[in-house]
């Protein structure tokens, strides 16, 4: 089938990795930067329209510079007209400029009055409070019910900061007393769901960094006794073999259904000597071992792990014995490593799920494809380009799996918005 293009401004339209449409498939929502790397001197938000190409600005950042404060990676809630995207905080300058510690999630409705909220509270003055951070918060994710909200995170008060990934819940508002740029009141209650050390313990399962989560099934998961876990994430977690070189791992946190309680001793805020702590009844397990594979490790281009709309199977990339980049799966309480793709080149970008779990996009020899989930043999649907046209970032579903979106450049330069329906 043909691709179709939707964009055409001379700028950039940049979709996150994740949950760009509206409930209904009618709209895909971007930000405006041309490079990935450019959310600190990123102005807006807009939203195009699949069938007319309307666009729309929903959102213009104040007092814009290349310091900051920068806004982007925007994701639509699968339930109703809100959308969540990272933006800096406002008082970003040359001396405090847009940075992995100082940025929060802002709530907006597209179709309301599109003024935005915090999502997170902030403080990074002491007493630190339970259910606010004293980082950034960033690459949001709506959990399968839009109800919660899971999050990369870094610490700004603790001297060495290891990235984690955290949620929020919508358990009750949090309260911070002082209120300027740097501190602010939250919609959420917000809590880091990872334990990370900066002292792994050689061939351990000590984490040092966790990052590029995912919700479990839309619904959560059964593990090997029939349990349903309502609410888990799935993460990447850099660990250490025994020689001392790190190999990223993929790695499970079981939530309980109170976010709100401390283990002994251990403050969710944090203190200043002292990272924010994991809630009590957290649940965290290694998945997989890949540290005697000829390439040990999940590699690739950067990407998300995904998992089966029941929550049973988790998705990630890794090179195999040739070097090059596929899809593999595993399942969620653990077991066999099964590769799914065997191309004669590498995967080039992330993979997504289509919403039956039916299918898996992919891109690959500057081409989207899909492959089934069971296995089989993968399809191209576009048509390969130079590397200039390649698409970009990743291919992603629309609600009722009948069309993926992607990026590409156009001739000029300017990151567009594609599509293709499928059927």
């Amino acid at each position: 089938m043909p691709e179709q293009q939707h964009t055409s401004g001379r700028y950039g339209h940049t979709l996150h990795a994740t949950q760009v449409f509206s409930p209904d498939d009618s709209w895909v929502v971007y930000d405006t930067r041309n490079d990935d790397t450019h959310i600190g001197r990123t102005e807006g938000i807009e939203m195009v329209q699949i069938a007319t190409g309307e666009v729309v600005r929903l959102y213009t950042t104040s007092q814009q510079t290349i310091h900051g404060p920068g806004v982007g990676a925007v994701a639509w809630n699968p339930g109703r007209d809100e959308i969540i995207f990272i933006h800096g905080l406002q008082n970003a300058d040359a001396v405090k400029p847009y940075g992995i510690t100082r940025r929060f999630g802002a709530l907006l409705k597209p179709h309301g009055t599109r003024a935005i909220r915090h999502a997170d509270a902030r403080t990074v003055q002491g007493p630190f409070i339970p259910g606010a951070l004293r980082g950034g918060t960033h690459a949001h994710t709506w959990s399968g019910d839009g109800a919660w909200i899971s999050f990369t995170y870094n610490d700004a008060v603790f001297e060495q900061d290891l990235r984690t990934v955290g949620v929020m819940a919508p358990v009750q508002r949090v309260a911070v007393p002082v209120t300027d740029c740097e501190n602010f009141s939250g919609e959420y209650f917000t809590v880091v769901v990872a334990t990370v050390t900066e002292h792994p313990r050689p061939g351990s399962d000590d984490i040092e960094k966790a990052f590029d989560e995912c919700w479990i099934g839309q619904d959560g998961y059964l593990d090997d006794n029939g349990q349903h876990h309502t609410r888990a994430i799935a993460f990447q977690g850099n660990v250490r073999r025994e020689d001392g070189a790190v190999v990223t791992e993929v790695f499970v946190a079981d939530l309980p259904a109170d976010i709100t309680q401390p283990a002994d001793g251990l403050p969710l805020a944090g203190t200043p000597h002292m990272r924010p702590q994991v809630p009590r009844g957290i649940y965290q397990r290694r998945v997989t071992d890949t540290t005697q594979r000829k390439y040990p490790g999940l590699q690739g281009p950067r990407f998300r792990l995904r998992t089966s709309p029941d929550g049973a199977e988790i998705y990630f990339l890794m090179k195999d014995d040739a070097g090059l980049v596929q899809v593999y799966r595993v399942p969620t309480t653990g077991g066999h490593i099964i590769p799914l793709t065997y191309l004669a080149c590498a995967v080039q970008g992330q993979h997504n799920i289509s919403p039956d779990g039916r299918w898996i996009s992919f891109l690959a020899d500057n081409s989207v494809w899909v492959i089934d989930a069971a296995g089989g043999m993968p399809r191209r649907l576009t048509v390969r380009t130079d590397d200039a046209r390649a698409p970009v970032g990743g291919a992603l579903w629309s609600h009722r799996g009948d069309r993926l979106v992607y990026n590409r450049y156009d001739a000029d330069g300017f990151l567009q918005i594609y599509s293709i329906p499928f059927f």
